[in-house]
Protein backbone atom coordinates (compact mmCIF):
# COMPACT_ATOMS: atom_id res chain seq x y z
CA UNK A 1 0.00 0.00 0.00
CA UNK A 2 1.31 3.16 -0.76
CA UNK A 3 2.04 5.13 2.12
CA UNK A 4 0.60 8.53 1.07
CA UNK A 5 -2.49 7.12 -0.09
CA UNK A 6 -5.31 9.77 1.03
CA UNK A 7 -3.61 11.91 3.21
CA UNK A 8 -4.72 15.39 2.24
CA UNK A 9 -3.28 18.74 2.65
CA UNK A 10 -5.31 19.51 6.19
CA UNK A 11 -3.37 16.46 8.06
CA UNK A 12 0.26 17.01 6.35
CA UNK A 13 -0.10 21.23 7.17
CA UNK A 14 -1.09 20.34 10.41
CA UNK A 15 1.66 17.76 11.72
CA UNK A 16 4.16 18.66 9.68
CA UNK A 17 3.23 22.39 11.57
CA UNK A 18 3.75 20.84 14.97
CA UNK A 19 6.91 18.48 14.35
CA UNK A 20 8.84 21.53 12.36
CA UNK A 21 8.30 23.51 15.31
CA UNK A 22 9.23 20.79 18.07
CA UNK A 23 12.09 19.80 16.20
CA UNK A 24 12.94 23.53 15.93
CA UNK A 25 13.20 23.29 19.63
CA UNK A 26 14.96 20.17 20.23
CA UNK A 27 17.64 21.48 18.44
CA UNK A 28 18.11 24.50 20.65
CA UNK A 29 17.19 27.05 18.89
CA UNK A 30 14.95 29.88 21.13
CA UNK A 31 11.79 30.31 21.19
CA UNK A 32 10.56 33.69 20.83
CA UNK A 33 6.61 34.51 21.97
CA UNK A 34 5.20 34.60 18.24
CA UNK A 35 6.82 31.25 17.88
CA UNK A 36 5.62 29.35 20.57
CA UNK A 37 1.99 31.31 19.54
CA UNK A 38 2.10 29.49 16.03
CA UNK A 39 2.85 26.47 17.91
CA UNK A 40 0.10 26.19 19.80
CA UNK A 41 -2.11 27.48 16.39
CA UNK A 42 -0.34 24.41 14.48
CA UNK A 43 -2.12 22.32 17.09
CA UNK A 44 -5.29 24.14 17.12
CA UNK A 45 -5.60 23.01 13.80
CA UNK A 46 -5.19 19.62 14.59
CA UNK A 47 -7.37 19.62 17.47
CA UNK A 48 -10.40 21.18 15.13
CA UNK A 49 -9.49 19.25 11.95
CA UNK A 50 -12.55 17.65 12.60
CA UNK A 51 -15.29 20.12 13.06
CA UNK A 52 -14.04 21.78 9.56
CA UNK A 53 -12.59 24.81 12.31
CA UNK A 54 -9.40 26.53 10.63
CA UNK A 55 -9.97 29.69 13.03
CA UNK A 56 -7.11 28.99 15.39
CA UNK A 57 -4.76 32.19 14.45
CA UNK A 58 -3.64 33.77 17.43
CA UNK A 59 -5.61 31.66 20.10
CA UNK A 60 -8.58 32.65 18.42
CA UNK A 61 -10.92 30.07 17.09
CA UNK A 62 -13.43 31.13 14.52
CA UNK A 63 -16.98 29.91 13.54
CA UNK A 64 -15.89 27.37 11.22
CA UNK A 65 -17.70 24.34 9.47
CA UNK A 66 -19.71 21.65 9.89
CA UNK A 67 -18.03 19.01 8.88
CA UNK A 68 -17.89 17.86 4.74
CA UNK A 69 -21.69 17.64 4.54
CA UNK A 70 -21.69 21.68 2.95
CA UNK A 71 -25.43 22.45 4.96
CA UNK A 72 -28.43 20.69 6.05
CA UNK A 73 -30.08 19.67 3.03
CA UNK A 74 -29.55 15.46 4.05
CA UNK A 75 -33.04 14.06 4.22
CA UNK A 76 -34.71 16.94 2.16
CA UNK A 77 -34.54 15.20 -1.37
CA UNK A 78 -36.60 12.77 -3.00
CA UNK A 79 -38.63 9.74 -1.06
CA UNK A 80 -36.46 6.20 -0.99
CA UNK A 81 -37.48 4.20 -3.69
CA UNK A 82 -39.13 0.93 -2.69
CA UNK A 83 -36.38 -2.02 -2.76
CA UNK A 84 -33.83 0.54 -3.15
CA UNK A 85 -30.85 -1.81 -4.25
CA UNK A 86 -28.19 1.00 -3.09
CA UNK A 87 -29.53 1.32 0.74
CA UNK A 88 -27.57 -0.85 3.19
CA UNK A 89 -29.59 -3.64 4.77
CA UNK A 90 -28.11 -2.09 8.61
CA UNK A 91 -26.39 0.43 10.43
CA UNK A 92 -24.79 0.15 13.52
CA UNK A 93 -26.72 2.00 16.20
CA UNK A 94 -24.79 2.01 19.48
CA UNK A 95 -21.06 0.74 20.56
CA UNK A 96 -19.70 0.43 24.23
CA UNK A 97 -15.62 -0.72 24.01
CA UNK A 98 -13.54 -0.89 26.98
CA UNK A 99 -9.87 -1.14 26.06
CA UNK A 100 -6.82 -1.84 28.16
CA UNK A 101 -3.32 -1.42 26.85
CA UNK A 102 0.21 -1.89 28.70
CA UNK A 103 3.55 -0.51 27.12
CA UNK A 104 6.74 -0.97 28.19
CA UNK A 105 9.80 0.32 26.46
CA UNK A 106 13.85 -0.85 27.17
CA UNK A 107 15.82 1.41 25.67
CA UNK A 108 14.76 0.97 22.24
CA UNK A 109 13.02 -1.79 22.39
CA UNK A 110 8.95 -1.33 22.90
CA UNK A 111 6.30 -4.57 23.97
CA UNK A 112 2.89 -3.88 23.91
CA UNK A 113 -0.45 -5.52 24.95
CA UNK A 114 -4.04 -4.88 24.56
CA UNK A 115 -7.67 -6.15 24.95
CA UNK A 116 -10.71 -4.24 23.10
CA UNK A 117 -13.99 -5.51 23.90
CA UNK A 118 -17.13 -4.22 21.86
CA UNK A 119 -21.07 -4.45 22.54
CA UNK A 120 -22.56 -3.70 19.74
CA UNK A 121 -26.38 -2.97 18.37
CA UNK A 122 -27.45 -3.00 15.10
CA UNK A 123 -30.26 -1.75 13.34
CA UNK A 124 -31.65 -5.04 11.81
CA UNK A 125 -32.45 -5.84 15.58
CA UNK A 126 -29.20 -7.98 16.62
CA UNK A 127 -26.33 -7.62 18.57
CA UNK A 128 -22.48 -8.82 18.57
CA UNK A 129 -19.89 -9.15 21.18
CA UNK A 130 -16.33 -8.62 19.77
CA UNK A 131 -12.89 -9.58 22.23
CA UNK A 132 -9.54 -8.95 20.64
CA UNK A 133 -6.69 -9.29 22.29
CA UNK A 134 -3.21 -8.45 20.60
CA UNK A 135 0.73 -8.49 21.50
CA UNK A 136 3.48 -6.76 19.65
CA UNK A 137 7.02 -6.31 19.85
CA UNK A 138 9.17 -3.48 17.77
CA UNK A 139 11.37 -0.38 18.24
CA UNK A 140 10.28 3.23 19.09
CA UNK A 141 12.96 6.28 19.16
CA UNK A 142 12.33 9.93 21.11
CA UNK A 143 14.24 12.73 22.54
CA UNK A 144 13.08 15.59 24.17
CA UNK A 145 15.01 19.03 25.47
CA UNK A 146 14.16 21.81 27.13
CA UNK A 147 12.86 24.91 25.56
CA UNK A 148 15.24 27.93 26.16
CA UNK A 149 13.22 30.18 24.45
CA UNK A 150 10.47 29.02 26.77
CA UNK A 151 12.44 28.53 29.61
CA UNK A 152 10.55 30.94 32.05
CA UNK A 153 7.19 28.89 31.31
CA UNK A 154 9.18 25.78 32.28
CA UNK A 155 8.55 24.84 28.29
CA UNK A 156 9.94 21.03 27.26
CA UNK A 157 9.23 19.37 24.17
CA UNK A 158 9.53 15.81 22.33
CA UNK A 159 9.23 14.00 19.08
CA UNK A 160 9.05 10.67 18.79
CA UNK A 161 8.71 7.59 16.27
CA UNK A 162 7.85 3.73 16.66
CA UNK A 163 7.49 0.60 14.54
CA UNK A 164 5.62 -2.04 15.98
CA UNK A 165 5.14 -6.04 14.37
CA UNK A 166 2.15 -7.38 16.29
CA UNK A 167 -0.71 -10.36 16.51
CA UNK A 168 -3.56 -11.32 17.96
CA UNK A 169 -6.64 -12.63 18.23
CA UNK A 170 -10.34 -12.60 18.57
CA UNK A 171 -13.65 -13.65 18.17
CA UNK A 172 -17.28 -12.15 17.23
CA UNK A 173 -20.60 -13.74 18.65
CA UNK A 174 -23.76 -13.03 17.17
CA UNK A 175 -26.86 -13.00 19.12
CA UNK A 176 -29.59 -13.17 16.82
CA UNK A 177 -31.85 -16.13 18.48
CA UNK A 178 -34.93 -13.52 19.27
CA UNK A 179 -36.54 -13.25 15.78
CA UNK A 180 -39.81 -11.20 15.13
CA UNK A 181 -41.64 -8.82 13.45
CA UNK A 182 -40.50 -6.40 15.28
CA UNK A 183 -36.88 -4.92 15.76
CA UNK A 184 -36.89 -2.98 18.47
CA UNK A 185 -38.41 -5.97 20.86
CA UNK A 186 -35.29 -8.31 19.48
CA UNK A 187 -32.65 -6.01 19.90
CA UNK A 188 -33.49 -5.33 23.25
CA UNK A 189 -33.80 -9.17 23.95
CA UNK A 190 -31.05 -10.12 22.04
CA UNK A 191 -28.74 -7.48 24.16
CA UNK A 192 -30.34 -9.24 27.13
CA UNK A 193 -28.43 -12.34 25.91
CA UNK A 194 -25.35 -10.49 24.94
CA UNK A 195 -25.03 -9.04 28.79
CA UNK A 196 -25.72 -12.34 30.49
CA UNK A 197 -23.01 -14.19 27.77
CA UNK A 198 -20.04 -11.55 28.78
CA UNK A 199 -20.85 -12.63 32.45
CA UNK A 200 -20.13 -15.94 31.40
CA UNK A 201 -17.08 -15.36 29.30
CA UNK A 202 -15.89 -13.41 32.46
CA UNK A 203 -16.59 -16.02 35.01
CA UNK A 204 -14.74 -18.67 32.78
CA UNK A 205 -11.84 -16.50 33.02
CA UNK A 206 -11.73 -16.39 36.06
CA UNK A 207 -11.83 -20.09 36.14
CA UNK A 208 -8.97 -20.48 33.73
CA UNK A 209 -7.01 -18.00 35.94
CA UNK A 210 -6.84 -20.16 39.17
CA UNK A 211 -3.46 -20.99 40.35
CA UNK A 212 -2.25 -24.96 39.92
CA UNK A 213 -2.80 -26.53 43.38
CA UNK A 214 -4.12 -29.92 45.25
CA UNK A 215 -7.48 -30.84 43.23
CA UNK A 216 -7.24 -27.93 40.88
CA UNK A 217 -8.86 -30.26 38.35
CA UNK A 218 -11.91 -30.70 39.99
CA UNK A 219 -12.18 -27.01 41.44
CA UNK A 220 -12.05 -26.19 37.79
CA UNK A 221 -14.66 -28.64 36.41
CA UNK A 222 -16.83 -27.11 39.26
CA UNK A 223 -16.29 -23.73 38.66
CA UNK A 224 -17.04 -24.06 35.09
CA UNK A 225 -20.28 -25.76 36.20
CA UNK A 226 -20.79 -22.72 37.81
CA UNK A 227 -19.59 -20.52 34.76
CA UNK A 228 -21.69 -22.26 32.67
CA UNK A 229 -24.97 -21.41 34.45
CA UNK A 230 -24.56 -18.08 33.36
CA UNK A 231 -25.03 -18.47 29.38
CA UNK A 232 -28.21 -17.18 28.69
CA UNK A 233 -31.11 -19.84 27.42
CA UNK A 234 -30.12 -18.84 23.38
CA UNK A 235 -26.59 -19.11 23.05
CA UNK A 236 -24.94 -17.22 19.90
CA UNK A 237 -25.26 -18.33 16.60
CA UNK A 238 -21.58 -18.06 15.69
CA UNK A 239 -18.40 -17.77 17.06
CA UNK A 240 -15.75 -16.88 14.28
CA UNK A 241 -12.29 -17.46 15.22
CA UNK A 242 -9.96 -14.54 13.97
CA UNK A 243 -5.80 -14.41 13.29
CA UNK A 244 -4.97 -11.27 13.38
CA UNK A 245 -1.67 -9.42 12.92
CA UNK A 246 -0.96 -5.75 12.34
CA UNK A 247 1.69 -3.24 11.75
CA UNK A 248 1.89 0.06 12.87
CA UNK A 249 3.67 3.56 12.41
CA UNK A 250 3.54 6.64 14.45
CA UNK A 251 4.94 9.96 14.70
CA UNK A 252 4.39 12.41 17.35
CA UNK A 253 4.94 15.16 19.10
CA UNK A 254 3.68 17.06 22.61
CA UNK A 255 4.79 20.20 24.40
CA UNK A 256 5.04 20.55 28.57
CA UNK A 257 5.05 23.08 30.70
CA UNK A 258 6.15 23.20 34.73
CA UNK A 259 8.22 24.20 37.04
CA UNK A 260 11.57 23.24 37.48
CA UNK A 261 13.38 22.70 41.16
CA UNK A 262 16.81 23.54 42.45
CA UNK A 263 19.39 24.52 45.08
CA UNK A 264 21.66 26.97 45.01
CA UNK A 265 25.64 26.72 45.45
CA UNK A 266 25.28 27.66 49.13
CA UNK A 267 22.74 24.54 49.68
CA UNK A 268 24.63 22.14 47.70
CA UNK A 269 25.27 22.59 44.14
CA UNK A 270 28.64 22.62 42.82
CA UNK A 271 31.39 24.68 40.89
CA UNK A 272 28.90 27.94 42.05
CA UNK A 273 26.01 26.33 39.70
CA UNK A 274 22.54 25.40 40.94
CA UNK A 275 21.63 21.56 41.64
CA UNK A 276 18.75 20.10 39.46
CA UNK A 277 16.25 18.28 41.38
CA UNK A 278 13.55 17.57 39.50
CA UNK A 279 10.31 19.45 37.73
CA UNK A 280 6.82 18.49 37.76
CA UNK A 281 4.71 19.01 34.69
CA UNK A 282 1.53 18.81 32.32
CA UNK A 283 1.60 18.15 28.99
CA UNK A 284 -0.43 20.80 27.17
CA UNK A 285 -0.33 20.11 23.39
CA UNK A 286 0.24 17.03 21.63
CA UNK A 287 -0.03 15.48 18.21
CA UNK A 288 0.39 12.56 16.27
CA UNK A 289 0.30 10.82 12.66
CA UNK A 290 -0.05 7.08 12.80
CA UNK A 291 -0.72 4.59 9.91
CA UNK A 292 -1.73 1.00 10.91
CA UNK A 293 -2.17 -2.08 8.52
CA UNK A 294 -3.94 -4.37 10.12
CA UNK A 295 -4.37 -8.83 8.62
CA UNK A 296 -7.46 -10.67 9.15
CA UNK A 297 -7.72 -14.23 8.38
CA UNK A 298 -11.24 -15.71 9.00
CA UNK A 299 -10.98 -19.57 10.18
CA UNK A 300 -14.94 -19.81 10.76
CA UNK A 301 -17.84 -17.97 10.83
CA UNK A 302 -20.14 -16.28 7.58
CA UNK A 303 -16.76 -14.52 6.16
CA UNK A 304 -14.60 -18.27 6.71
CA UNK A 305 -11.44 -18.71 4.39
CA UNK A 306 -11.53 -14.92 3.57
CA UNK A 307 -8.70 -12.47 4.33
CA UNK A 308 -9.03 -9.15 4.85
CA UNK A 309 -6.27 -6.12 4.68
CA UNK A 310 -7.35 -2.77 6.23
CA UNK A 311 -5.09 -0.05 5.86
CA UNK A 312 -5.67 3.10 8.20
CA UNK A 313 -3.94 6.49 8.56
CA UNK A 314 -5.46 8.79 11.10
CA UNK A 315 -3.96 12.39 12.17
CA UNK A 316 -4.88 13.38 16.29
CA UNK A 317 -4.04 15.68 18.63
CA UNK A 318 -5.09 16.98 22.25
CA UNK A 319 -4.60 20.55 23.85
CA UNK A 320 -5.08 21.09 27.18
CA UNK A 321 -3.59 20.48 31.12
CA UNK A 322 -6.71 20.84 32.78
CA UNK A 323 -9.30 20.61 30.79
CA UNK A 324 -8.52 18.72 27.93
CA UNK A 325 -9.88 19.06 23.85
CA UNK A 326 -9.67 16.46 21.05
CA UNK A 327 -9.79 16.09 17.71
CA UNK A 328 -9.05 12.73 15.07
CA UNK A 329 -9.54 12.59 10.87
CA UNK A 330 -9.55 8.93 9.67
CA UNK A 331 -9.28 7.59 6.67
CA UNK A 332 -9.31 3.78 6.20
CA UNK A 333 -9.34 0.93 3.60
CA UNK A 334 -10.43 -2.70 4.21
CA UNK A 335 -9.67 -5.31 1.13
CA UNK A 336 -11.26 -8.58 1.28
CA UNK A 337 -10.08 -11.51 -0.23
CA UNK A 338 -10.42 -15.50 -1.13
CA UNK A 339 -7.69 -16.89 1.21
CA UNK A 340 -6.71 -19.49 -0.23
CA UNK A 341 -6.76 -17.70 -3.81
CA UNK A 342 -4.85 -15.05 -2.41
CA UNK A 343 -2.29 -16.93 -1.20
CA UNK A 344 -1.50 -19.18 -4.40
CA UNK A 345 -1.48 -15.94 -6.40
CA UNK A 346 1.23 -14.64 -3.64
CA UNK A 347 3.05 -17.70 -3.99
CA UNK A 348 3.16 -17.32 -7.79
CA UNK A 349 3.49 -13.62 -8.61
CA UNK A 350 0.00 -13.33 -9.81
CA UNK A 351 -2.04 -10.57 -9.59
CA UNK A 352 -4.74 -10.92 -6.69
CA UNK A 353 -8.57 -10.40 -7.22
CA UNK A 354 -10.56 -8.86 -4.30
CA UNK A 355 -14.04 -9.24 -3.98
CA UNK A 356 -15.26 -6.41 -1.76
CA UNK A 357 -13.31 -3.53 -0.63
CA UNK A 358 -15.10 -0.77 2.05
CA UNK A 359 -13.82 3.03 2.41
CA UNK A 360 -14.50 4.54 5.55
CA UNK A 361 -13.40 8.31 6.79
CA UNK A 362 -14.50 9.48 10.20
CA UNK A 363 -14.28 12.89 11.91
CA UNK A 364 -14.01 13.34 15.57
CA UNK A 365 -13.85 16.41 17.65
CA UNK A 366 -14.30 16.53 21.79
CA UNK A 367 -13.54 18.15 25.20
CA UNK A 368 -14.50 17.65 28.66
CA UNK A 369 -13.02 17.86 31.97
CA UNK A 370 -9.41 16.19 32.73
CA UNK A 371 -5.85 16.40 33.54
CA UNK A 372 -2.50 14.83 32.50
CA UNK A 373 0.45 15.63 34.52
CA UNK A 374 4.22 14.26 35.59
CA UNK A 375 6.81 14.62 37.80
CA UNK A 376 10.33 13.73 38.04
CA UNK A 377 13.14 13.81 40.18
CA UNK A 378 16.92 13.80 39.40
CA UNK A 379 20.17 11.71 40.56
CA UNK A 380 23.03 12.91 38.61
CA UNK A 381 22.31 11.95 34.77
CA UNK A 382 19.98 9.60 35.65
CA UNK A 383 16.34 10.62 35.71
CA UNK A 384 13.16 9.09 36.99
CA UNK A 385 9.55 10.54 35.55
CA UNK A 386 6.30 9.35 36.97
CA UNK A 387 2.98 10.28 35.21
CA UNK A 388 -0.58 9.87 35.37
CA UNK A 389 -4.08 11.34 34.44
CA UNK A 390 -7.39 10.83 34.06
CA UNK A 391 -10.56 12.77 32.48
CA UNK A 392 -13.86 12.18 30.51
CA UNK A 393 -14.39 13.36 26.50
CA UNK A 394 -17.69 14.67 24.95
CA UNK A 395 -17.36 13.81 21.55
CA UNK A 396 -19.34 14.36 18.04
CA UNK A 397 -18.19 11.79 15.10
CA UNK A 398 -19.37 11.78 11.64
CA UNK A 399 -18.89 8.93 9.70
CA UNK A 400 -18.92 8.32 5.97
CA UNK A 401 -18.83 4.67 4.62
CA UNK A 402 -18.68 3.36 0.96
CA UNK A 403 -19.31 -0.62 0.41
CA UNK A 404 -18.47 -1.70 -3.00
CA UNK A 405 -18.78 -5.74 -4.30
CA UNK A 406 -16.28 -6.82 -6.50
CA UNK A 407 -18.15 -9.37 -8.35
CA UNK A 408 -16.54 -9.42 -11.99
CA UNK A 409 -13.47 -9.00 -13.03
CA UNK A 410 -13.06 -5.63 -14.34
CA UNK A 411 -14.30 -4.03 -11.01
CA UNK A 412 -11.81 -6.47 -9.17
CA UNK A 413 -8.85 -5.28 -11.50
CA UNK A 414 -9.34 -1.98 -11.38
CA UNK A 415 -9.41 -1.61 -7.45
CA UNK A 416 -5.77 -3.88 -6.99
CA UNK A 417 -4.42 -1.63 -9.80
CA UNK A 418 -5.54 1.39 -7.54
CA UNK A 419 -4.47 -0.25 -4.16
CA UNK A 420 -0.71 -1.36 -5.60
CA UNK A 421 -0.71 2.59 -8.49
CA UNK A 422 -0.45 0.69 -11.24
CA UNK A 423 -1.99 1.51 -14.97
CA UNK A 424 -3.95 4.41 -14.94
CA UNK A 425 -3.28 5.10 -11.14
CA UNK A 426 -0.33 7.24 -10.50
CA UNK A 427 1.37 7.82 -7.16
CA UNK A 428 -0.19 10.71 -5.85
CA UNK A 429 -4.26 9.37 -6.27
CA UNK A 430 -5.75 10.23 -3.06
CA UNK A 431 -8.61 8.48 -1.70
CA UNK A 432 -11.89 8.95 -2.48
CA UNK A 433 -14.64 10.09 0.30
CA UNK A 434 -17.98 8.73 -0.20
CA UNK A 435 -18.93 11.81 0.00
CA UNK A 436 -17.15 12.90 -3.57
CA UNK A 437 -18.46 9.63 -4.95
CA UNK A 438 -22.11 10.79 -4.70
CA UNK A 439 -20.99 14.00 -6.69
CA UNK A 440 -22.09 14.16 -10.49
CA UNK A 441 -18.77 12.84 -12.42
CA UNK A 442 -16.86 15.33 -14.51
CA UNK A 443 -13.74 15.18 -16.78
CA UNK A 444 -11.28 15.31 -13.77
CA UNK A 445 -13.23 12.19 -11.98
CA UNK A 446 -11.11 8.89 -11.79
CA UNK A 447 -11.91 5.38 -12.87
CA UNK A 448 -11.92 4.26 -8.97
CA UNK A 449 -14.39 7.05 -8.10
CA UNK A 450 -16.75 6.51 -11.36
CA UNK A 451 -16.78 2.90 -10.12
CA UNK A 452 -18.04 4.17 -6.48
CA UNK A 453 -20.32 6.58 -8.12
CA UNK A 454 -21.76 3.65 -10.30
CA UNK A 455 -21.69 0.79 -7.96
CA UNK A 456 -21.34 1.91 -4.47
CA UNK A 457 -23.47 1.91 -1.16
CA UNK A 458 -22.87 5.53 0.25
CA UNK A 459 -23.91 6.35 3.63
CA UNK A 460 -23.56 8.75 6.24
CA UNK A 461 -23.96 8.20 10.10
CA UNK A 462 -23.52 10.71 13.38
CA UNK A 463 -22.51 9.93 16.54
CA UNK A 464 -22.27 11.25 19.87
CA UNK A 465 -19.70 10.12 21.89
CA UNK A 466 -18.10 9.59 25.93
CA UNK A 467 -15.04 8.56 26.63
CA UNK A 468 -13.58 7.72 29.95
CA UNK A 469 -9.66 7.49 30.46
CA UNK A 470 -7.08 6.96 32.91
CA UNK A 471 -3.14 6.42 32.57
CA UNK A 472 -0.60 6.05 34.21
CA UNK A 473 3.43 5.73 33.35
CA UNK A 474 6.96 5.43 35.00
CA UNK A 475 10.15 5.86 33.48
CA UNK A 476 13.77 5.83 33.42
CA UNK A 477 15.62 7.80 31.64
CA UNK A 478 19.43 9.28 30.83
CA UNK A 479 20.23 12.75 30.20
CA UNK A 480 22.83 14.92 29.19
CA UNK A 481 23.35 18.72 29.33
CA UNK A 482 25.07 21.47 27.17
CA UNK A 483 24.53 24.93 27.94
CA UNK A 484 20.58 25.47 28.58
CA UNK A 485 19.24 22.63 26.08
CA UNK A 486 19.30 19.26 28.28
CA UNK A 487 18.34 16.06 25.95
CA UNK A 488 18.26 12.45 26.88
CA UNK A 489 16.98 8.65 26.25
CA UNK A 490 14.49 6.29 27.94
CA UNK A 491 16.25 3.26 29.82
CA UNK A 492 13.31 1.65 30.89
CA UNK A 493 9.46 2.90 30.91
CA UNK A 494 6.19 1.37 31.50
CA UNK A 495 2.90 2.96 30.09
CA UNK A 496 -0.82 1.53 31.36
CA UNK A 497 -3.68 3.44 29.82
CA UNK A 498 -7.59 2.45 30.44
CA UNK A 499 -10.14 3.73 28.03
CA UNK A 500 -13.85 3.04 27.97
CA UNK A 501 -16.72 5.10 25.30
CA UNK A 502 -19.69 4.92 24.12
CA UNK A 503 -20.88 5.81 21.58
CA UNK A 504 -24.62 6.31 20.07
CA UNK A 505 -26.02 7.49 16.95
CA UNK A 506 -27.79 10.35 16.44
CA UNK A 507 -28.92 12.99 13.92
CA UNK A 508 -30.71 11.70 10.29
CA UNK A 509 -28.96 8.88 9.15
CA UNK A 510 -28.60 9.34 5.04
CA UNK A 511 -27.78 7.15 2.29
CA UNK A 512 -27.37 7.85 -1.12
CA UNK A 513 -30.08 6.34 -3.63
CA UNK A 514 -29.05 5.58 -7.25
CA UNK A 515 -27.59 8.08 -9.94
CA UNK A 516 -29.84 10.40 -11.43
CA UNK A 517 -30.09 11.84 -14.68
CA UNK A 518 -28.09 14.54 -13.78
CA UNK A 519 -25.58 12.50 -12.53
CA UNK A 520 -25.73 13.20 -9.01
CA UNK A 521 -26.30 10.80 -6.01
CA UNK A 522 -29.50 12.06 -4.00
CA UNK A 523 -28.72 11.64 -0.13
CA UNK A 524 -32.35 10.41 1.42
CA UNK A 525 -33.09 9.21 4.61
CA UNK A 526 -31.87 5.70 5.52
CA UNK A 527 -34.84 4.04 6.65
CA UNK A 528 -32.93 0.18 7.37
CA UNK A 529 -31.30 2.58 9.79
CA UNK A 530 -34.18 4.87 11.76
CA UNK A 531 -36.48 2.11 11.93
CA UNK A 532 -34.60 1.13 15.11
CA UNK A 533 -33.29 3.22 18.10
CA UNK A 534 -30.45 2.30 20.25
CA UNK A 535 -31.16 0.63 23.59
CA UNK A 536 -29.73 2.89 26.36
CA UNK A 537 -28.15 1.16 29.66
Amino acid sequence: MRQDRGQGGVEYVAVAGVVALIVAAIVGLTVPENEAVGLKDAVCRIVHAADGDSGCDSGNRGGGGGGEDGGGGDGEGPAVPPGDPFQPAKCLLSQDQTKDTVVIQILFIKISSSETVKLQQWSDGTVTLERVTESGAGVTASISAGIPGLKDWGGSASLSGSYVAGSGSGGQWLFNGNKSDNPQADLEANLADAKQFAEYLKAMDDCNSRPAGPRSSELGMICGYHAGKKKPDLEPERAPDVDITKTSTEVSGGVSFGKSFKKGSGEGGKDGKPKDLGSISGETFSGSMTEDVVVLRNKTGPDAGKITFVYTFSVSGKAGEVGQATGTRMQQVAVTYDAAMYDEEEKNGRPHHPQKMVITTSQESGDGPGINVGAGANAGPVTIDVGGGGGEIESQIHTESAELVLDNDADSTLVEDWLRGRGDFPASDALPTPSDAAEAPDADTGPLERLLHDKGKLSKLDYKANTDWWNASLGIGFGISAGQVTVGFKLFGIDITHEHKEQTITGNPTYATGPTSGGTRPWVEWKNCTQTKPVTT
